[in-house]
């Protein structure tokens, strides 16, 4: 599968497709409200994308941006297994991928400049840390980063973060993730928790990861969520996701549908099972009051789009 989000002029997302089927959707579009797909690599890399444009009867746009508005180009084919070419060879990072295309820079006019930030240093401190937090958290994508930067520090009618400063700071520290994680070798520990949700779905326990803000509501929309045959449930919510990537380990929330003692204990062995089996320890007495722990935990999450 190639590392890629391809998304669509009819609002499709297509998130790691193979050689065969980024062929089939360049093959597809041509027709009014499905004449473009934009390719971006995963993890997203800010500036960098490529993109085809095609209208039935006419010739083929491919563009490609390599960061830096000067680096920004765009060729015309005739062929569709011209643009096949370019844009697999453009996914799997292929030396001399563009060189069969007479490429020409695209000028897009002046990049505009992004104003200083109104905000003392504490303030600018605990924004960075908070927004930090969350990108370590693996679960936002790009674009959720920076509008959570956006939204972080407003208070009734103050709005000290634009949404050019906002992107800036998501921008720069999702630059520095990417570069972290370029180095981490290996299948890491929010990995094979994954590979446990995996089976324990295969085996009728509804999973889900970073699932709502808190218990409560965790608790309240779980059921909404469950698949017509399964038993019970487990799942994590965004501020056990926190506590994770600050190094605390991971709460469970697991229970049966059937609201009864002995079928929550159940679903909880068999959730320490599914842990144990992938190589992760899990921390309980067999109380299905209590909460099950991961821990230790490395929480080394990989960014996903």
């Amino acid at each position: 599968m190639l590392k890629i989000v391809v998304e669509t002029e009819n609002g499709e997302r297509h998130v790691r497709v193979s050689a065969e089927e980024l062929a089939g959707l360049v093959r597809r579009i041509g027709a009014d409200g499905d004449r473009f797909l934009v390719v971006q690599r995963i993890p997203d890399l800010p500036g960098v994308f490529a993109q085809v444009w095609y209208r039935t009867g006419g010739d083929y746009t491919l563009e490609h941006r390599d960061g830096a508005a000067d680096r920004h180009f765009q060729a015309k084919a005739e062929r569709p297994g011209t643009v096949i070419a370019a844009i697999t060879g453009w996914a799997r990072q292929e030396a001399g991928w563009d060189g069969a295309l007479a490429w020409s820079r695209l000028d897009m006019g002046p990049t505009q400049e992004t104003s200083p930030l109104d905000l003392d240093e504490d303030e600018y401190e605990a924004w960075e840390e908070r927004v930090r937090a969350v990108l370590v958290g693996g679960y936002a994508s790009r674009a959720e980063l920076a509008e959570f930067a956006e939204e972080y520090l407003v208070t009734g009618d103050r709005r000290p973060v634009s949404r050019e400063q906002a992107q800036a700071l998501a921008d720069r520290l999702w630059r520095e993730r990417v570069a972290e994680q370029a180095a981490w070798q290996g299948e890491t520990d929010p990995e094979r928790l994954t590979r446990a949700f995996t089976v324990l779905r295969e085996a009728g326990v509804t999973a889900r990861e970073n699932f709502t803000c808190c218990r409560s509501c965790g608790q309240s929309e779980i059921g909404g969520e469950a698949e017509s045959d399964a038993r019970g449930f487990v799942y994590f919510h965004t501020q056990c996701t926190d506590s994770a990537a600050a190094g605390h380990g991971l709460t469970l929330l697991y229970g049966g549908f059937d609201g009864s003692s002995a079928t929550t204990a159940t679903i909880g062995l068999e959730v320490v099972a599914a842990l144990e089996a992938v190589g992760l320890h899990a921390e309980w007495d067999g109380d299905p009051g209590r909460a099950i722990t991961v821990t230790p935990l490395d929480w080394r999450r990989r960014l996903a789009s």
